[in-house]
């Protein structure tokens, strides 16, 4: 008994130094250029609530919550470069962008949809020994800093119909001073926020994980039902924008309301390691 415990923590050490030494050389190989990270400590914020609040049938500005986040967050300090994207479609396990003629590989990656993103993002996990994702748009919000801006309308006007704030909406994003179209800019052309994180709110959207959804208040305030679309996912920049997730191109529709996003793109959160196991079966099938 005590002889094959023995064999087993022995099996399970060779196969954690193993595989962690596979991914490392993996990752070594591939030659990442958009891995350079930023750690933003834990804190917290008032967060503009995402999706469509009804209150008595009539659109209302999402209520203000504070969010509190305990532990650090460890973000892409750059958007995914086109080179990187490349290499994972070179490697079979991400679809290729909308295209958008030679570009140079170390520009942000766009002609993205949320499900390339999705792809991108599972396919850096398997080559390495840290789970990627993309973030939450409360964690995008809280990162974001001075670069957030918040989408409410905050109008006097009471009862609006939808079209009547869509109209509003309109208005307000004219009066954002956000970049125009333009062409993809170089890698921190549109700077560097307080938390040392860049290209934030330029005019590049970038995919958070977060669905669209509706909530329907009563006259009183009191919350009646919410509903969720995942095929809708949140998409943060210089204003809020609810996209399909297969749209890459949301000049091409996708948008639900206001000015549509000028490129999508993304960056991704670095969680935790991965378990041993995972690791393992994911080198199997490598």
């Amino acid at each position: 008994m005590k002889i094959s415990y023995l064999f087993f923590v022995i099996g399970i050490i060779f196969i954690g130094v193993t595989t962690k030494v596979a991914f490392e050389s993996n990752l070594d190989v591939l030659k990442l250029d958009s891995l350079e990270m930023v750690l933003v400590p834990g804190g917290s914020f008032m967060y503009r609530q995402s999706g469509e609040y009804l209150k008595d049938d009539f659109p209302i500005d999402a209520p203000l919550t504070k969010v509190k986040f305990e532990k650090f967050l460890e973000i892409m300090k750059y958007q995914v470069s086109v080179g990187d994207y490349e290499k994972c479609v070179s490697d079979g396990k991400c679809e290729p962008r909308k295209w958008q003629g030679k570009q140079d590989e170390k520009l942000p990656a766009t002609g993205i949809s949320f499900n390339n993103a999705l792809s991108y993002a599972q396919w850096l996990t398997k080559n390495s020994d840290y789970v990627w994702r993309l973030p939450t748009d409360q964690e995008w919000s809280y990162v974001a800093g001075s670069k957030y801006v918040d989408d409410a309308l905050k109008s006097d006007k009471v009862n609006l119909s939808i079209s009547d704030r869509w109209l509003e909406k309109y208005q307000k994003y004219a009066e954002f001073n956000f970049s125009p179209v333009g062409k993809v800019s170089i890698r921190g052309f549109f700077g560097a926020n307080e938390n040392g994180i860049y290209d934030l709110s330029g005019n590049i959207w970038e995919w958070t994980s977060d669905c669209y959804n509706r909530t329907r208040l009563n006259a009183s305030g009191i919350e009646l039902n919410t509903t969720n679309n995942c095929g809708v996912r949140i998409s943060a920049g210089s204003h809020r924008a609810y996209i399909s997730s297969f749209i890459q191109d949301a000049r091409g529709g996708g948008c639900s309301v206001g000015a549509p996003p000028s490129y999508l793109g993304f960056r991704l959160i670095k969680d935790g390691k991965r378990d041993v196991i995972s690791r393992f079966l994911d080198l199997t099938r490598l």
